[in-house]
């Protein structure tokens, strides 16, 4: 692990009780270390009044009770400066560790038909054949960049731009729990059943999303996924198998 010297991110009040820290716009492995690094760093090191941190691609939201922060302040000082003083401490010491020992999730896919019923499209979008594009999605390693949009639902980076391909012009008003579908360039799998644009190219038994477990969600921030092809038979095994 190496100090993060000279790092400076964007700070700026989000509402009364959050404030937001910028690194960029960049979305790189990089930005995702430090991210990822300042959110462990703030955890471990929690303030009085704070109440969660929240990554994303590139900045990481921090929610706090104003009225905690306050009691705990100097006087005149307002409960962001109070939060903000604390971020920049942070930062001036954050660690990051030079190589990360990630943990791979490997997760089935039965691909094409009516598992995946965007896949032919996706394949002429690219001309491409069916087969290729499959090939090249499972030959990809995928880092979590974030969850988001649904419970559990996870933004992949990693993806090749030969099987990129754009969202539905009509988006569908409900798409299975599982689909395995592609956005521009990146890749994810719907956790939940909702509505959607993305293309669909396959589907998982595996269940990302385990509301009753702790956690919940099977993948997190930082994870590697791995795409392994099935077959119909070994996908209907999988699934009696209730992972």
């Amino acid at each position: 692990m190496k100090p993060l010297t000279n790092l400076h991110g964007e700070i700026a009040p989000l509402g009364d009780s959050a404030l937001i820290i910028k690194f960029g716009t960049d979305i790189n492995e990089q930005t995702h270390r430090i991210t990822s690094a300042l959110t462990k760093q703030i955890e471990s090191d929690r303030f009085p009044g704070l109440i969660e941190c929240v990554p994303a691609f590139t900045s990481v939201t921090v929610f706090y009770d104003p009225l905690e922060v306050f009691q705990h302040s100097s006087k005149g000082v307002s409960p962001f400066e109070k939060v903000k003083e604390i971020i920049k401490n942070t930062l001036y010491r954050l660690t990051i560790e030079e190589e990360i020992d990630r943990w791979t999730v490997e997760i089935p896919v039965c691909y094409g038909g009516e598992f995946g019923p965007d896949l032919e499209e996706v394949a002429q979008i690219n001309n491409l054949t069916t087969e290729e594009v499959i090939n090249i999605h499972t030959a990809g390693e995928y880092l979590v960049y974030m969850l988001g949009f649904a419970p559990g639902f996870p933004y992949l980076g990693g993806m090749s731009e030969k099987i990129a391909a754009p969202r539905r012009s009509s988006p569908r008003t409900s798409i299975p729990a599982g689909s395995v579908g592609i956005a521009g360039m990146q890749t994810g799998v719907y956790p939940l059943s909702t509505p959607g644009g993305w293309q669909l190219i396959g589907h998982t038994p595996l269940e990302l999303f385990r509301p009753c477990e702790e956690p919940p969600s099977l993948l997190r921030a930082g994870d590697m996924v791995k795409f392994v092809r099935v077959t119909e038979v070994e996908y209907d095994k999988l699934k009696e198998g209730n992972f």
